[in-house]
């Protein structure tokens, strides 16, 4: 199959998906939805005038950024958009479900005039800087590379209304616990363990899987203890090795753990605390809702389901660097926050949408060796898979099309109240 006959299945399957990404918005709107995941895909950024590029038309270029700028502007979109790509994916979540939720940043050192813009911490720096917040979450499976972006709030504590962290973590909780319902486990990394984020999970009783610090009291027998005291009279009974890749090559690591049985003050609800020694000089702590026993398997399950964050810290760089998320130059806070959200839905169907329509299946292969690696496929063939899109659409030369004459119905489940 040659590329145009690939980069118009791939035009049909954008056409598809952005009509149920955008159902029961405008079409005015719709029509920006699919004009972004086509021109983020195509060109690999979210710069209004790379995706006004992609679109080959024989308007002014000035007069498309104009229009795309204006319907990101438009109220209501950024929150139909991720209520009806959370709809997409609730089919996909169930009880053996990782929902990862993990804030991050986008760093814009340079950047003076863009609205709000706050003080982070730059990850890959490891320094303050200007830009803004994101909260992403991200479906992951024990012993599976598939993964399933679902949200993408970006956020800045100057904005007007903003009120703190731990709110914008639980509005994440809040709005994915409405689509998926109680199905999955949600992992959270240190700094997780505050109070006014434990409470609500074990008020709406989620099952959750948590990093901690050590700092947290917790109710052991009769006893009121911290973690780090608990853990040092936990007796680690079993071991086993695993090995990681890293850019310096692969790293060994030979992990001792056990548990012990605790409770939150406050709460009858029994948990866990999981303790891990082997990577560093501190063990690293887990408190989980999961049912845990005291066989090896039980114990292994919930290390392995924290241990599936590397996949999805993987995932956030996919989605940052396929799609230059960082070099975002929108001024205004409202459009910053649409493409945000519009990103992550291009993520969607790089890393599920594509390999989930039977058709398409057998164009990865087409899509992998358009990518031309050097290396050959990575473990995380998303980044191939991107790569290999953009390269099929940016040869193609014209522009996004027509819609197909037949759209699919947008019924895999009822539409959620929006909220915004």
């Amino acid at each position: 199959m040659d590329d145009a006959k690939i980069a118009w299945k791939i035009r049909e399957a954008i056409h598809r998906f952005s009509g149920k990404l955008s159902a029961r918005l405008p079409k005015t709107a719709q029509r920006l939805v699919r004009e972004v995941v086509f021109g983020v895909q195509s060109r690999g950024s979210v710069r209004l005038s790379e995706i006004a590029r992609s679109l080959e038309e024989k308007s002014c270029l000035k007069k498309i950024i104009e229009r795309l700028g204006r319907q990101l502007q438009r109220p209501g979109l950024r929150q139909r958009v991720r209520e009806n790509l959370l709809q997409l994916a609730a089919g996909r979540i169930d009880s053996g479900s990782l929902l990862v939720l993990d804030p991050t940043d986008i760093s814009k050192p340079y950047a003076k005039k863009m609205q709000y813009l706050a003080r982070v911490r730059d990850g890959s720096a490891g320094q303050y800087g200007d830009g803004y917040w994101c909260c992403q979450v991200v479906e992951a499976r024990r012993r599976s590379a598939q993964v399933v972006p679902l949200y993408q709030e970006l956020y800045s504590q100057q904005a007007p209304d903003f009120v703190s962290e731990n709110e914008e973590i639980l509005k994440a909780i809040r709005r994915v616990s409405r689509a998926v319902g109680k199905r999955g486990t949600w992992v959270i990394d240190r700094g997780g363990d505050r109070e006014e984020l434990l409470k609500p999970l074990l008020q709406q009783k989620l099952s959750f899987l948590i990093r901690q610090r050590g700092d947290r009291h917790l109710r052991w027998g009769r006893r009121l203890m911290s973690v780090e005291q608990i853990a040092a009279r936990c007796r680690r009974r079993y071991r086993e090795t695993i090995f990681k890749e890293a850019p310096e090559g692969e790293q060994v690591y030979h992990l001792d753990f056990g548990f012990q049985k605790v409770h939150f003050p406050g709460f009858d609800r029994p948990l866990s605390l999981v303790v891990v020694d082997g990577f560093g000089a501190k063990p690293m702590m887990l408190l989980t809702s999961m049912k845990v026993t005291r066989s090896r398997k039980s114990l292994w399950r919930v290390v392995e389901s924290y241990l599936s964050r590397w996949r999805v810290e993987e995932t956030i760089r996919f989605i940052k660097q396929s799609y230059q998320l960082e070099d975002i130059r929108l001024l205004r806070y409202e459009r910053l926050r649409s493409m945000a959200t519009l990103v992550m839905a291009a993520a969607y169907f790089a890393c599920v949408y594509l390999g989930k329509i039977t058709k398409l299946k057998i164009l990865l292969q087409h899509i992998y060796q358009a990518a031309k690696r050097i290396y050959g496929i990575p473990e995380f063939r998303f980044y191939a898979i991107a790569d290999g899109v953009k390269q099929v659409l940016f040869g193609s030369h014209s522009g996004i099309g027509r819609p197909p004459p037949a759209q699919l119905p947008f019924a895999e489940n009822p539409l959620l109240p929006m909220e915004l």
